[in-house]
């Protein structure tokens, strides 16, 4: 059993921890308040340009952009998001397994990694990477994620890749965050729940194509930056929920070996006084 003394240098070091994690824990949380306000105002921008893709479907045709061209999927790139820093729990792995679980599916594999955390799983385990994107600032900006973006669509483009997926953890409320992976290319509108609802017809100006030439490529950089967008909130949610453990943690740590000390200064003074006592009885005799 430890001495005393030693109970109580574990006691102050766990104390120093402890500090630290609760205000990375107040410094997290902070931070995920105007995440969480950044994520939840632009879900509506990405959804209403999605609207406007779906009411732009009879004129989809792939001839117009290159970005709607379907192809024989021989190679599969990812985008994956994954955060700068650790302390986020499961987070990262999570999302790790995820997504090279439904890659090992796909005939051929590259990936456009976003984060130093991913960029380092990836390489040990010897993926082929395109780009890399580390240090994305913790309040993203569309200029931070374009170039993700057109490294995405250039390689669709190009045809070194025939399909591109993106994968994130969606921000679904502080306790909850879920690894998503869906397809950014080739773009194609999404089924309407509804189908019997009659479709509306719309004037385009100056015409349909032409719009959807503006369109597509501001819905692949909307859609990228939202992403990183719902990484960034559930990165300091997972944190702020990670660090409140650990300081809760901490203090249950502190109180055990409180216990154990004053069980050890106790069993000190015991053998102390029957020292004393044994002592005195002696010189008596």
């Amino acid at each position: 059993m430890p001495s005393e003394r030693e109970l109580r240098r574990r006691i102050r070091s766990v104390k120093n921890i402890q500090q630290l994690t609760r205000a990375m824990q107040l410094v997290a949380a902070s931070k995920m308040r105007r995440a969480q306000e950044a994520v939840l105002a632009a879900r509506p921008f990405e959804a209403r340009l999605r609207t406007v893709l779906n009411d732009l479907a009879p004129y989809a045709d792939p001839e117009i952009s290159p970005l709607l061209r379907k192809r024989p999927v021989k190679k599969v790139a990812v985008i994956l998001v994954t955060t700068d820093r650790g302390l986020v729990g499961p987070m990262n792995v999570n999302l790790l397994r995820a997504t090279l679980r439904q890659m090992a599916q796909a005939p051929g594999s590259a990936w456009i990694a976003v984060g130093r955390k991913g960029i380092g799983s990836l390489r040990r385990t010897h993926q082929n990477v395109l780009a890399e994107f580390p240090g994305i600032p913790d309040r993203p900006t569309t200029g931070d994620t374009n170039a993700i973006a057109r490294a995405a669509v250039d390689e669709f483009v190009s045809g070194n890749v025939d399909e591109v997926h993106l994968a994130f953890t969606r921000f679904i409320n502080t306790l909850r965050q879920e690894p998503t992976i869906r397809r950014l290319l080739p773009l194609a509108p999404e089924e309407e729940d509804d189908d019997t609802r009659v479709p509306k017809q719309y004037i385009f100006e100056p015409d349909p194509e032409t719009v959807l030439r503006q369109i597509l490529p501001r819905l692949i950089e909307v859609a990228v930056y939202q992403a990183v967008l719902e990484s960034k909130a559930s990165q300091f949610s997972a944190q702020m929920v990670a660090m409140r453990n650990a300081t809760d943690a901490a203090g249950d740590l502190i109180s055990d070996y409180t216990l154990a000390a004053n069980k050890a200064r106790q069993g000190r003074i015991t053998k102390e006084m029957l020292e004393i006592a044994t002592g005195a009885e002696a010189l008596k005799g």
